[in-house]
């Protein structure tokens, strides 16, 4: 009997598109079917692809068909005609990038509610301060580059005027105690995180493991930020069970770090190979929770708000131990996260808050102003209509370049002076002017949270 051969042509003409699926039907064939005659082994071809479904779990042909579906032609998944309504909060002061970036989100086929923050502008994907729910899928860049980004609040047992009598040795204590951007500390404290099986199991997240173990107890550029400041509590009894008085803290505010970044990266390739979505929102492509991409990136999203949450304990362990003080009281939140919830309709979400805090009733958080306008510490009211979500900060009132072309070095150093804030590193994209007013983002925001404290910055230290 004559040798099978097989050429590409030949499964093209039945219909094969040309690419791996060709070399595989025909390996296939030459390794089982390799004596039977070319006229049997294309009408069997054939039959595969014409059915390809009653073939996927057969032993051998299975693996063509596997083949077939990996690389055919993705179709590009429409949007939703109608726009739905979604509530959003301080309407009048949120520019037009930021909305029509909620409008594409709110289209999305998988999506089941979203809200809008009164801190809102212009990000990636979502943007930030958007609040997104959708069904059995998690979008990487409607959780945000930095996962798990977070503020921590320390309460000290230290009066107002401890501050002012030591701010010389509170920047020190600052500049010796923080590191941030591409600096790193030469001996960074060990952590339990890095035993996570996590960082076995998953192959990215074995790859960085090296380099979080370094950046560990640092913080990252641009907003974030490590303070000496006071915080004022007028009530009592309050949910902080600290009486009320002005009192020595000190608030941080980072992420996940590179660990974060290459994440995000990393699995938005992934979700944008996988949902072919139109241009406008090629950002917002999700995983499906079923898949083993969208499982993966959900316990690496965990790992990596797990490890921020680490960096500030270690920040804050080592300024507490320079002060010689255990705090009285934290308080800690993070955001650019996704969570399992349930809507006021009894449906299963996963909710995506891209620079919101979560605001359930009774969780407190740090809502941050500027360098120079107070934080306020807030306990959320539960709100169904914001997704029991409330602002993560005042929100940029220009971009970073914008802030570096129209603010003089000269007003900025006047507005800290009169302010009395002492700062280390930063620089005029940060200068307080870049930012919308916080009195008035959270008088947008009074149905969602109640204000129990506030914190005056005044030590303030950033990457230079």
């Amino acid at each position: 009997m004559a040798k099978l051969k097989l050429r590409g042509k030949d499964l093209i003409k039945l219909g094969y598109p040309e690419g791996p699926a060709i070399g595989m039907a025909i390996n296939m064939m030459l390794k089982h079917h390799r004596k039977k005659s070319k006229v049997w082994v294309l009408a069997l071809l054939k039959e595969v692809i014409q059915n390809p479904d009653q073939y996927e779990s057969d032993e051998i042909l299975g693996r063509i068909v596997e083949t077939l579906k990996e690389n055919e032609p993705k179709k590009e998944i429409q949007l939703k005609e109608e726009l739905p309504d979604y509530p959003i909060f301080g309407q009048s002061n949120i520019e037009k990038g930021a909305l029509k970036q909620m409008n594409i989100a709110m289209q999305l086929p998988v999506t089941a509610a979203g809200a809008l923050m009164p801190d809102a502008h212009q990000g990636y994907g979502l943007p930030i301060g958007g609040v997104l729910a959708v069904e059995n899928a998690v979008i990487p860049f409607g959780v945000g580059v930095d996962i798990g980004c977070r503020m921590c609040l320390s309460i000290y047992d230290r009066p107002e005027v401890f501050l002012e009598n030591k701010r010389s040795a509170l920047k020190d204590m600052l500049a010796q105690n923080t590191r941030f951007g591409f600096d790193a500390f030469d001996r960074p404290m060990d952590d339990p995180i890095f035993e996570r099986p996590e960082f076995k199991e998953i192959p990215k997240l074995k790859s960085l493991r090296q380099k979080a173990v370094q950046q560990i107890g640092s913080s990252g550029g641009g907003n974030h930020f490590v303070e000496f400041g006071l915080v004022t509590l007028e009530k009592e009894p309050n949910a902080l069970g600290v009486p009320a008085g002005t009192y020595l803290a000190v608030l941080s505010h980072s992420g996940s770090r590179g660990l974060g970044a290459n994440i995000a990266n990393h699995y938005t390739k992934l979700a944008m190979e996988k949902t072919l979505l139109p241009k406008q929102a090629k950002h917002l492509a999700w995983l499906s929770l079923d898949s083993e991409e969208g499982m993966e990136y959900w316990l690496a999203m965990n790992l990596a708000g797990d490890y921020a949450s680490a960096c500030h304990h270690h920040i804050h362990h080592r300024i507490g131990k320079a002060l010689g003080e255990d705090p009285i009281a934290r308080v800690e939140n993070h955001h650019n996260f996704a969570w399992k919830e349930v809507l006021a309709d009894g449906k299963e979400v996963i909710v995506h808050r891209k620079g919101a805090t979560p605001a359930k009733k009774g969780e407190l958080g740090v809502i941050p102003g500027s360098m120079t306008a107070p934080g306020f510490i807030v306990e959320g009211k539960g709100s169904a209509s914001s997704l029991q979500s409330a602002s993560h900060g005042a929100g940029r009132l220009m971009s970073r370049r914008q802030a570096k072309e129209s603010i003089a070095k000269k007003d900025f150093k006047k507005h800290l002076k009169q302010h009395k804030v002492d700062l280390i590193g930063g620089d005029l994209d940060e200068a307080p002017f870049a930012y919308k007013d916080i009195h008035q983002v959270m008088d947008h925001q009074k149905d969602l949270v109640d204000v129990i404290g506030l914190f005056y910055p005044k030590v303030v230290r950033m990457a230079e």
